[in-house]
């Protein structure tokens, strides 16, 4: 490996950083959907001839586990010579690739220069419908991947620059919106094909070897980075562990999430052997996509700004155990996965936490997919309506939790009301934060929030998954639980009916009224060691009503004049005999 001198080692960084945003920033303009164009569902990465990741950005953190299972499973189909100019590569396949589930298209187009082969341009993004039981291909009650949709092994989509149409074909006579899921790949092979053109134009300027060399170093660097902070923590053994409501069939049973770390040295062990079986329904995960969320995990305990590439993955040791609901056994259906992946999340930061206490964090909400489907009055075409959505962070050390908000593994955004209203037959008629959701604590937990949609056609297919219905959002240190989420049909009348977290092809009908209520984050901390003032000003904010200020924190609110006022003395006796 030739040397590389400091400042251009850091431009050529900056330059591939830059590459895929800007990858990014043609993926979002491009599609067709509102899953890519509002909610941003999608990640772009380069990769080396190994497959390897050199540069990501980072949406979704999990792509980094799947881009190079997906590399990998096209290497293994595709020999050498098969690899062309002009190619785009394709799959979406769990087991046969790296996609997290069928929905979530990866598209890799190889790079050359000079006509040499150096690595792929590939991004991910999810598909509106990919055919399955139900409209958005994401039914709660899958038994298997073959209810789920389409799934395609690694294929070439486009050969030496030309579409291969009977591969279109099959897909657009799969899905419910073939327009839209055309649009969108086509958009997905536009944005490889200018991180080609950018990657050639990188290597023009600075050398190809020089270039090859530095993506090297800087996942040499990232894994050094990490060793050198793992080295600085003690030396032991943890466990954490963590719980999803069930798997959409049994609707009795948790699904535990186990791990004992094993910290030694500059390395880490993560093992997952102790986790519930692999599921019924569509609740189970694939390895890579967990070793993806122990290097997010590594990552936001030592520099949220490393470099992301494959010194990550070097660094992650993991053990599962087959047939386990993080390492399941072909056929079994994954495509409720995500709710999985965040309870990974939460049981590893726990296990974590001993080594790092500076940097502990309560339960927070999970993710929720919400899909409403069926056929426009208008002009009869099929619509899928699809929105992700999470909720409060749990509270952190030295600050409260955020509302409302994707965090973790999903950094997608809420669909904008404007958008959902003038493309689906949807009115959004509520939108606001949950008052005591946050769970109390010396930092509360981020509030969750309410959304109303009133349908306005005569028939709509609902499927949901989510979690945290069941089981609250823990708290920590002596914080409190944040509050449950619910998905509720027609709230207060007659025919309410409260669905749990993740279901299947529920019917809804003109002028029902659907509330979806997300979780708030658990607090962190004795809430009685909260500053009075802070639980005034959140009483102020409505964050916390004048009955959990007293109940939770042990304050006593108020009026004089009018607004909200402590009550000194009445605090200071209420707080003493909690503190007893």
């Amino acid at each position: 490996m030739a040397d590389v001198d400091p400042i251009t080692l850091q431009v050529i960084q900056a330059r591939l950083a830059g590459i895929v945003q800007e990858m990014q920033n043609s993926l979002f303009r491009t599609g067709y959907s509102t899953i890519i164009r509002e909610s941003q569902d999608a990640s772009c990465a380069i990769l080396n001839k190994q497959g390897e990741v050199v540069a990501q950005h980072v949406v979704l953190p999990l792509h980094m586990g799947a881009f190079p299972a997906c590399a990998a499973a096209i290497l293994k189909t595709f020999a050498l010579p098969e690899i062309e100019a002009g190619d785009a590569f394709i799959t979406n396949h769990p087991y046969l690739g790296g996609s997290p589930h069928a929905p979530d298209m990866a598209v890799l187009a190889p790079i050359f220069y000079r006509g040499e082969w150096v690595g792929f341009a590939a991004d991910m993004a999810h598909k509106s419908d990919i055919g399955g039981t139900v409209p958005g291909s994401g039914s709660g009650n899958a038994r298997e991947i073959f209810q789920e949709g389409l799934h395609l092994p690694p294929v070439k989509f486009m050969s030496r620059l030309q579409p291969v149409k009977e591969i279109e074909a099959l897909i657009a006579a799969n899905s419910r919106t073939p327009a839209l899921v055309i649009g969108d790949l086509r958009g997905q092979v536009g944005a490889a094909r200018l991180g080609e053109r950018r990657m050639a134009e990188l290597m023009e300027r600075y050398d190809k070897d020089t270039v090859i060399d530095s993506t090297e170093l800087l996942s040499s660097y990232t894994e050094n980075r990490l060793r050198q902070a793992i080295a600085s923590w003690p030396d032991g053994e943890s466990e954490g562990e963590s719980f999803v409501d069930h798997d959409g069939i049994d609707l009795t049973r948790p699904i535990r999430i186990h791990v004992k770390v094993k910290k030694s040295g500059a390395g880490v062990h993560f093992d997952f052997s102790a986790s519930s079986d692999q599921t019924q329904g569509p609740a189970n995960i694939r390895p890579p996509l967990v070793r993806a969320a122990c290097a997010y995990c590594l990552v936001v305990l030592v520099d949220r700004f490393l470099p992301v590439n494959q010194g990550l993955a070097r660094v992650i040791e993991a053990t599962f155990r087959e047939g386990s609901v993080v390492d399941p056994r072909f056929p079994a259906a994954v495509n409720t996965y995500m709710p999985t992946a965040l309870t990974v999340t939460e049981a590893v930061l726990r296990a974590l936490a001993p080594f790092v206490p500076e940097k502990r964090i309560a339960g927070g909400s999970g993710s929720a997919a919400l899909v409403l489907g069926g056929r426009a009055a208008e002009n009869d075409r099929a619509y899928v309506h699809y929105e992700i959505f999470s909720g409060g962070t749990g509270g952190r050390s030295g600050k409260d939790g955020v509302s409302a908000t994707a965090f973790h593994l999903s950094n997608c955004k809420t669909a904008p009301i404007e958008i959902i209203e003038s493309e689906f037959p949807t009115r959004v008629e509520r939108f606001e934060m949950i008052a005591d959701s946050g769970g109390a604590g010396r930092w509360r937990g981020g509030l969750g929030f309410a959304r109303d949609y009133r349908i306005l056609a005569d028939e709509v297919r609902f499927s949901m998954r989510t979690d945290k219905h069941t089981i609250e959002p823990f708290g920590s240190d002596g914080g409190l639980a944040g509050g449950k989420g619910a998905c509720v049909v027609n709230p207060g009348a007659k025919d309410e009916k409260r669905l749990p977290s993740r279901f299947g092809d529920y019917r809804l009908k003109r002028n029902d009224l659907l509330r979806v209520e997300r979780p708030g984050g658990g607090g962190l901390g004795d809430p009685l060691e909260r500053p009075a003032q802070n639980v005034l000003d959140d009483v102020r904010q409505g964050y916390v009503s004048l009955a959990h200020a007293r109940t939770d924190y042990g304050v006593v609110v108020d009026f004089k004049y009018g607004e909200p006022a402590i009550d000194p003395a009445a605090t200071q006796n209420l707080r003493g005999k909690k503190s007893n």
